[in-house]
């Protein structure tokens, strides 16, 4: 019976070890290529109705997958709607975004990278330099 206990209460200690393992060895952000930073966020106020999150980041190169993943990551709410601008480090970028139809001072927009989106309806895109002509 003592050892019956013992085999038990070892295999429980592995099997919480693993749970807790797994739980903390996610992939995230950090593990992502491109030196991703961000550098400027707003959210809307209201908790009660839609949120809306704009993000302004920058990165080390133009990596399309890695900029996929990167706003995937970001928080969504159900019919609340998540948009990332991407900026190259190099160059400027907004130290400041805005909830609206215009997310930032438009001097900036030459230098906008990529943009993702996450709508109201949890459909996702990707627009590769969002603003050229």
């Amino acid at each position: 019976m003592k050892r019956k206990r013992l085999l038990i209460g070892f295999l429980t200690v592995i099997a919480m070890a693993a749970i807790l393992w797994n739980a903390l060895s996610q992939p995230g952000i950090a593990d992502l290529k491109g030196n991703f930073k961000q550098v400027a966020f707003s959210r809307s106020v209201q908790n009660s109705g839609p949120v809306i999150r704009v993000y302004a980041v920058t990165l080390s190169d133009t990596l399309w997958k890695q900029m996929m993943e990167y706003g995937d990551y970001m928080p969504h709410n159900k019919y609340g709607s998540t948009k990332v601008y991407f900026f190259l480090n190099t160059g400027p970028y907004p130290q400041q975004v805005s909830i609206g139809d215009v997310n930032f001072d438009s001097k900036f927009n030459g230098y906008c990278v990529g943009f993702y989106q996450k709508d109201a309806m949890s459909q996702v895109r990707l627009k590769k330099l969002p603003f050229a002509k």
